[in-house]
C-alpha cells in the first residue's frame, strides 16, 4: 500500500490546482462574462459572414491577434471604446439604447 502511495506522490503536480480560483472568478464575474460570451458569438458569426480572420480584424483594430483571441473566447471585460470599434468594423449593433 505504501508503495502505491509513493508512486502516486511521484506523479502529483508540484503546482497547486487553480480550479477553485477559476470557479470563484466565474461566479463573481458571471454577469459581465455572460455578456462577453454573447458578444464573442456575435463577432464570430459576423466574421464568418465577412470572411474575416482574427489577424485581419486585429490589424483593423490596431491590436494584437492574441487580444482578438481573448475577446473571442468570451472572457474579456471590454471597454466602451473597444465595443464601439468592434461595432464600426463588423457593422453590428452591440450597444443598444434602452
Amino acid at each position: 500500500m505504501e508503495e502505491a502511495i509513493n508512486k502516486l506522490r511521484q506523479h502529483e503536480s508540484a503546482d497547486k490546482s487553480r480550479w477553485r480560483d477559476e470557479a470563484n472568478f466565474r461566479r463573481e464575474n458571471k454577469s459581465w462574462l455572460r455578456h462577453s460570451q454573447f458578444i464573442a458569438m456575435l463577432m464570430l458569426d459576423k466574421m464568418d459572414e465577412l470572411g474575416l480572420t482574427q489577424k485581419s480584424l486585429a490589424s483593423q483594430m490596431n491590436v494584437s491577434p492574441q487580444y482578438i483571441g481573448k475577446i473571442l473566447k468570451g472572457h474579456e471585460n471590454l471597454s466602451l471604446e473597444t465595443l464601439a470599434q468592434i461595432e464600426d468594423i463588423l457593422h453590428i449593433n452591440i450597444l443598444v439604447p434602452a
